[in-house]
């Protein structure tokens, strides 16, 4: 017992030792500079010793259920307040009033309706200019008690709630609203007046609601307007000499059969009525309105059911820059020259027979997109009259190719791209094209062609002449192809090759000035690579596909090495199999080495010494069998 003595005072010495050292709780938070993130932490409230003077709290994402004074630690001079993502069911009444310097508060994420069942307001918000209150499950009249003295208040955000009604009331606090944000919401109606006492609204976001209709539009200084995805029949704005400052309306997702009904003093640059139910664009009208836009760059009427396009509608929009009438019924389509400023033009997805490009109507054109509309006959020399035309979209149609015979001969059954000098971009990708003659595109400037999806399509040998020190993506997937006659090795800035899905046994010839980047061989008939095709690719190649032919593993060396020492990356490589004379199934490229072809070979070379040794023995055989034939008939004749 004596001798465990003192080992108990060593013990208790040491315990003593350690209670008597000081605790240090350091905050899990992390701060920098006068800003704390306390983000994602399980926190119920802010840790206690946290830098006196914090601008920027971020306690999102923890448990927080009640906002009180001790919740925040007793901190006053907050300009930032991050609470999203909280369980707040209670906030301590006035609890913002001394938060002199708070100007942007988030409260989105919480359960703020069952604060506002208590019907007491959380204000004054004296200087906070951004609120958030998205997805607190608020309904008609909840927001009353967090906007009632908001008086500097200008970007609010409602999202995400169930509000049903907008009153006249709803915002009469908080007067200096710049942005109100609505979107998924319940609201079928708007009182009159809900948003005359806010002077500097200037965008309003009633998205993703059940408003039914727009008649009297009378919110003169509001530059941004989104009612997508409600179920407006009809738009219409007040009678008024008002000058609206509307630059963006978007009735996208609704219900409408009639173009929208503005006055001609309008702003309007920005305008979306995509996937409605509109029929046809009538230019009479109620002559009241009129259909002047007279700054409208952008109009979107794609996805409709528009079967014809006016061409007097085009004069009262003469600043147009981009009009999209994609996924229509248009059987016609004629530009004029109202369109001069006009640079994108989406007619994709109609039902096209004919197109109109009249001379120096569309001198600005850069893009268009035909794809889709089975187009079968063009003028031939329809985009010669798009002088910078440098985007041609014409996939999914039936286009023929004009040759330098044909143009002469009947140039309404093809169509030429010669001398179209600013094309850059060409897709002619599932149009049935069975040749493509002789400088088809020379005199351009095409850097990227797709003539993909085009089954049995025969090419010139010099269908790409013109194309040497431009063209840099090739796209010939899916034709067919099992021999590619065109010359490629003379295409220097050639990067970009696809030749995936077809029938080629070889690659085509390319010269050391090769520079390709990239290139596509998958789901071909490739058994050997030949070894100056490798040499010239390893120099530049970056990107090779090759799964899916069958390639032969001994016979394909310089081609292992490369894949398997060069910096080549094959994205496809657990498809990448060879044939061995050694396995029955294929052997990933990956896993064939130099033994393996050498061990076969030298397996081969015995294998045919043995046989030719076999085959020595049989022939020896066969002229002693002769000779002991010849000496037995001369010996019976010299018997006789």
């Amino acid at each position: 017992m004596a001798g465990l003595q003192p080992l108990f005072l060593l013990t208790v010495s040491c315990c003593l030792a350690s209670s008597a050292r000081p605790q240090h709780h350091f905050p899990p938070c992390t701060v920098v500079q006068m800003d704390v993130f306390c983000s994602g932490l399980s926190l119920k409230s802010v840790p206690a010793k946290l830098p006196h003077a914090v601008h920027m709290l971020d306690l999102s994402r923890n448990q927080v259920q009640n906002l009180s004074q001790e919740t925040l630690a007793h901190h006053t001079g907050f300009h930032h307040l991050k609470l999203h993502s909280n369980k707040i069911h209670f906030i301590q009444p006035g609890l913002f009033k001394d938060m002199p310097d708070l100007k942007v508060l988030d409260l989105s994420r919480n359960h703020l309706n069952v604060v506002a069942l208590s019907k007491i307001n959380i204000g004054p918000l004296t200087a906070v200019h951004s609120l958030d209150l998205s997805n607190n499950g608020l309904y008609t009249g909840m927001s009353d008690y967090f906007l009632s003295d908001s008086p500097v208040l200008e970007n609010l955000s409602l999202n995400s709630n169930s509000i049903t009604k907008i009153s006249q009331n709803t915002f009469s606090g908080s007067s200096s609203l710049t942005k109100i944000s609505l979107h998924n919401n319940v609201i079928l109606e708007i009182e009159d007046g809900a948003f005359d006492s806010l002077n500097h609204l200037s965008e309003l976001d009633l998205s993703k609601n059940s408003i039914t209709c727009i008649t009297d539009f009378n919110l003169s200084n509001l530059t941004v307007l989104n009612l997508s995805k409600n179920s407006v029949e009809f738009f219409q704005s007040s009678k008024s000499e008002s000058h609206y400052k509307l630059k963006s309306l978007d009735l996208s997702e609704n219900k409408m059969s009639y173009f929208p009904l503005l006055l001609e003093k309008n702003e309007l640059q920005y305008l979306d009525i995509s996937r409605n139910r509109l029929q046809s664009i009538n230019v009479t009208g109620n002559p009241e309105y009129s259909y002047i836009f007279p700054k409208l760059r952008h109009l979107d009427m794609s996805y409709n059911q528009l079967r014809s396009i006016p061409e007097s509608f085009f004069k009262c929009i003469r600043s147009l820059e981009v009009l999209n009438v994609s996924n229509n019924c248009l059987s016609s389509f004629s530009a004029t020259g109202c369109l001069r400023v006009v640079k994108i033009i989406d007619l994709s997805f109609n039902s096209l027979q004919s197109l109109m490009f009249k001379e120096n109507t569309l001198e600005t054109l850069e893009e268009l997109f035909l794809q889709g509309n089975n187009l079968a006959t063009l003028h031939h020399q329809v985009f010669q009259r798009l002088p910078r035309i440098r985007h041609l979209q014409l996939q999914q149609n039936n286009l023929e190719i004009c040759s330098s015979d044909q143009i002469h001969q009947d140039p309404a059954e093809c169509v030429c791209f010669t001398s179209v000098r600013n094309l850059q971009f060409l897709n002619l990708s599932e149009n049935n094209l069975r040749t493509l003659p002789a400088n088809a595109f020379t005199n351009t400037s095409l850097k990227v062609l797709d003539l993909s999806l085009n089954p049995g399509l025969d090419m010139d040998q010099h269908s790409l002449s013109g194309l040497e020190h431009s063209l840099v993506h090739l796209l010939l997937r899916e034709n067919n192809i099992s021999n590619l006659n065109t010359d490629l090795s003379s295409l220097t800035s050639l990067r970009h090759i696809d030749l995936s899905t077809n029938q080629l046994t070889t690659l085509p010839v390319w010269n050391r000035e090769s520079s390709i980047e990239s290139l596509n061989l998958q789901n071909n008939n490739l058994v050997t690579l030949e070894s100056s095709t490798v040499l010239v690719l390893e120099r530049s190649l970056k990107t090779l596909y090759m799964g899916s032919n069958p390639l032969s593993c001994c016979s394909n060396l310089d081609f292992l090495h490369m894949v398997q020492h060069s910096a080549v990356v094959v994205p496809d490589i657990e498809t990448v199999t060879c044939i061995h004379d050694e396995y029955s199934e294929p052997v990933n490229i990956e896993k064939v080495t130099q033994k393996m072809c050498h061990r076969a070979s030298i397996q081969n070379y015995i294998v045919a010494v043995i046989l030719t040794a076999l085959l020595l023995m049989v022939v020896l055989a066969l002229l002693v069998k002769c000779c002991h034939t010849r000496k037995h008939k001369h010996s019976r004749s010299f018997s006789a």
